[in-house]
C-alpha cells in the first residue's frame, strides 16, 4: 500500500505481467463516510446545490484516483455517492419519491462519469526499455 493504493500483481489482457494499482478500501470508506456525515448536514439545501457540492467531490476524487487499471474503483464511489445522496434525500420527507430511475437522471445530470485521466507510468515517464 503506498499513496492510497493497493498494488496488485495481474496479467495485462494479452496475458503478460502487470501491476495494478486499486484504492486504498480503508481510504475509500473514510471518504464515503465523510461525505455521507456532510450530506446530513445539507439535508434541506436544494437538490441543486446538493449537486453542485458532490460534483466538486467526486471531480476531486477523480483527479487523484483516475490512473490506469482503476477504473472498477471510480465506478464504485460513484454508486455508492448516488446511493448515499439517494438515502439523504429519502429521509427529507415521510412522502419520499425517489426512485433508483429518479436518482440515476439526478446522478447523470450531476456527477461526472468515471474515467481514466491519467497516462500510463510508460508514457508519463517516456521509458524506453533495451531490447
Amino acid at each position: 500500500m503506498f499513496l492510497g493504493f493497493t498494488f496488485i500483481c495481474s496479467k495485462s489482457r494479452r496475458g503478460f505481467f502487470q501491476l495494478q494499482r486499486k484504492t486504498r478500501r480503508d481510504r475509500m470508506q473514510a471518504k464515503l463516510q465523510e461525505i455521507k456525515a456532510e450530506l446530513r448536514l445539507r439535508m434541506h439545501q436544494t437538490i441543486p446545490d446538493q449537486g453542485q457540492w458532490l460534483k466538486q467531490v467526486v471531480t476531486g476524487h477523480f483527479a487523484y484516483y483516475a490512473v490506469p487499471t482503476n477504473s472498477r474503483a471510480l465506478s464504485a464511489f460513484r454508486h455508492y455517492v448516488t446511493d448515499l445522496w439517494r438515502r439523504t434525500l429519502r429521509r427529507r420527507s415521510q412522502k419520499d419519491g425517489f426512485t433508483w430511475d429518479r436518482m440515476t437522471k439526478l446522478a447523470d445530470d450531476w456527477l461526472p462519469a468515471p474515467r481514466i485521466l491519467h497516462p500510463w507510468p510508460a508514457q508519463r515517464f517516456a521509458v524506453k526499455r533495451p531490447r
